[in-house]
C-alpha cells in the first residue's frame, strides 16, 4: 500500500486523510522533518497559503521539502497547495514565500473573497470522461505556464478569459478546487495511482 503524507500545519486536513484512506493508500501526518521518511507521495491542502508558509519555517520543514521535491517526491496541492508549490505569485504578500515547485505563476484570491466561492462542473479527460464537480473557495487560478507544465483544467472567469485550474508537470499536481470536500475520489486516485511510485 502506498503511504501518502498530508501536511498537517493548518487546512483541510481530515478531508484530504479520508480521500487518501478512501483510495485504500495509507494516510499519514507530516508536521515534522522525521515524517517525510518513506512517503511515496505528499499532499499540502487547502487553508491559507502565508500562515502555512510561516509555519513550514517554525517547523523547520520549508528547505527540507524543497529538497524533497527537487529529489522527486510527488506532490499534490490543492488551493493553498497550489499557491505554496508555484515559483511565483501575483497579489501575494510582500514577504511571502513559496516552496517553488512547479514552473507557473498563480494568481492569489483571483475569483474573489470567501462570498465568491462557487460550484462548478469541469472536464478533465485526463482523468475521466465524466465532469468533476469542482469547488472553489477563495480560490487562486494559474496565470502561465512553465514550458514543462500541462494544463489538465481550465474554467473562464467573469471576465471572460480563461485560466487553467488543475495543472502538472512529472512529480507535481495542482488544482484550484478542493476535491476532498467532494466526496469524488478521481482526483486523488489519479495522484496516487498515476504519478506516486512505490519506495
Amino acid at each position: 500500500m502506498k503511504k501518502i503524507g498530508v501536511l498537517a500545519l493548518q487546512g483541510d486536513v481530515r478531508e484530504h486523510f479520508s480521500a487518501i484512506e478512501n483510495c485504500g493508500a495509507v494516510a499519514s501526518e507530516v508536521k515534522r522533518l522525521s515524517d517525510l521518511e518513506n512517503l511515496d507521495g505528499l499532499i499540502i491542502p487547502g487553508g491559507e497559503s502565508t500562515t502555512i508558509a510561516k509555519l513550514l519555517r517554525i517547523f523547520g520543514l520549508f528547505e527540507p521539502l524543497q529538497k524533497a521535491f527537487r529529489s522527486g517526491l510527488p506532490v499534490y496541492g490543492s488551493c493553498a497547495g497550489m499557491i505554496l508549490l508555484a515559483n511565483e505569485i501575483i497579489d501575494g504578500t510582500s514577504d511571502q514565500e513559496t516552496l517553488g515547485a512547479i514552473d507557473m505563476t498563480v494568481k492569489r484570491n483571483a475569483f474573489g473573497r470567501q462570498v465568491d466561492s462557487f460550484e462548478q462542473e469541469l472536464l478533465i479527460p485526463e482523468i475521466d470522461d465524466k465532469p468533476f464537480n469542482a469547488i472553489f473557495i477563495r480560490a487562486p487560478w494559474i496565470e502561465q505556464l512553465g514550458a514543462d507544465v500541462k494544463s489538465l483544467a481550465d474554467t473562464t472567469s467573469a471576465g471572460g478569459l480563461v485560466h487553467s485550474v488543475l495543472a502538472r508537470n512529472k512529480t507535481v499536481l495542482v488544482s484550484s478546487f478542493h476535491p476532498e470536500l467532494t466526496g469524488d475520489l478521481r482526483v486523488h486516485r489519479y495522484f496516487i495511482d498515476k504519478m506516486c511510485s512505490i519506495n
